[in-house]
């Protein structure tokens, strides 16, 4: 009989971050893929993803609606109580080998408490990395209650190691998104319209001659700054007066300040180099930052996809803080004066080298085999 995997994607980012491991598990001969989605993914004022995943083939086992309106603290914290007692249900029903969580988001954590108090194996995508916000709790929380390990650097695998974890179950496969990205570096011309493609709110814009990309996120540790933050670089961009494509945030606490921001700037100033998105399908996302002047905002993809693709980034606030990276990366506080300089400066210089800190783009294949290999074990003890 075929093992049965169980992956839960929770949010936007998390399919790009799992779908290459999706399809390799998809097209291998002794596993059978159960998907479920969950949470923001199944919203539309968050992008949807849900439907990119249904148009690329992907059939869903089952979708657990847990988000509660809010977008602060509290909400946040009952999201993932609700996503524990529904996922809970799904797992019963569904009798899944392995679960498979991705990466760092407060709604995954459901998914990590759920399998483990059920002895379900979890295996934990992207654990042992360094960042601010909320993410650096929820992931190596995960961490110590995943029983397999697919992380994506060398950097990380240390780490994985020294929180305790058995190293036989620890593999440096490289991150599944940078899979997305070498693809993207073999045929990256934009050859659709943005606009055209995905609608969105704004004019109407010519990019000839260039563009930014826009995307930035509320930091949970510092929610009641989230609506200062995105006015500081709504005033940086506005200030630099070329075309931005800019991206709505995540599900995040502190959204509400931040998409508040975003609309009250909207009314005040006439924005006629601008156009926001809610989402786009993650190779459509990839090709707009590959043909792109650089990355404004705190997103991971500024870290990962960007410096596998060679996209200059600038990275604003704490979010990123410690997090791997390549030279693609310049930091700045949450100041409209430091973030037109850093644009100033990526103007005026060579395209940034590429990292492969991330992989190589075989990360998805690596993760399906060792899914179909591992012995299935539930119970470990701590290495010290």
């Amino acid at each position: 009989m075929k093992r049965k995997i169980c992956v839960v994607i929770t949010a936007r980012p998390s399919y790009s971050r799992i779908k290459t491991a999706l399809a390799a598990i998809n097209n291998h001969p002794d596993l059978e893929l159960q998907l479920v989605v969950a949470a923001s993914a199944l919203l539309d004022r968050y992008g949807n993803a849900v439907n990119n995943i249904e148009k690329d083939g992907f059939k869903i086992s089952a979708k657990v609606f847990n988000v509660l309106e809010g977008e602060n603290l509290t909400a946040a914290a009952k999201t993932t109580g609700i996503g524990i007692l529904e996922l809970s249900t799904v797992f019963n029903n569904l009798n899944p080998d392995i679960v498979v969580t991705v990466a760092d988001r407060f709604e995954t954590m459901a998914t990590a408490i759920s399998a483990s108090y059920m002895n379900i194996p979890l295996a934990h995508i992207q654990g042992g990395e360094v960042t601010g916000n909320i993410d650096e709790k929820v992931r190596h929380a995960i961490t110590k209650l995943s029983d397999y390990h697919f992380v994506a650097s060398e950097d990380a695998y240390q780490r994985v190691v020294k929180l305790g974890e058995n190293p036989s179950y620890v593999f440096n496969t490289g991150c599944p998104s940078i899979d997305l990205a070498y693809e993207i570096k073999q045929s990256p011309k934009l050859d659709f319209d943005p606009i055209q493609k995905y609608g969105g709110v704004g004019k109407v814009l010519d990019y000839s001659n260039g563009y930014w990309v826009v995307m930035q996120h509320p930091v949970t540790t510092e929610v009641g700054n989230s609506r200062f933050h995105i006015e500081e670089t709504l005033h940086a961009m506005y200030s630099l007066n070329q075309p931005v494509f800019w991206f709505w945030p995540n599900v995040d606490a502190g959204a509400d300040g931040t998409s508040t921001g975003i609309r009250s700037f909207r009314e005040t100033h006439d924005l006629e180099n601008f156009h926001f998105f809610k989402n786009m399908e993650p190779q459509d996302f990839l090709k707009l930052l590959y043909s792109s002047k650089g990355l404004i905002g705190n997103s991971s993809v500024g870290i990962r996809e960007c410096a596998f693709m060679g996209v200059p980034v600038v990275n604003i606030g704490s979010r990123q803080n410690s997090r791997e990276r390549g030279n693609n990366v310049k930091d700045v506080g949450y100041s409209r004066v430091e973030i037109l300089q850093a644009l100033n400066e990526i103007e005026n210089s060579p395209k940034p080298q590429i990292s492969t800190i991330y992989g190589n783009g075989d990360a998805g294949e690596k993760i399906a085999q060792h899914l179909a290999e591992l012995p299935l074990i539930f119970h470990k003890t701590i290495t010290f």
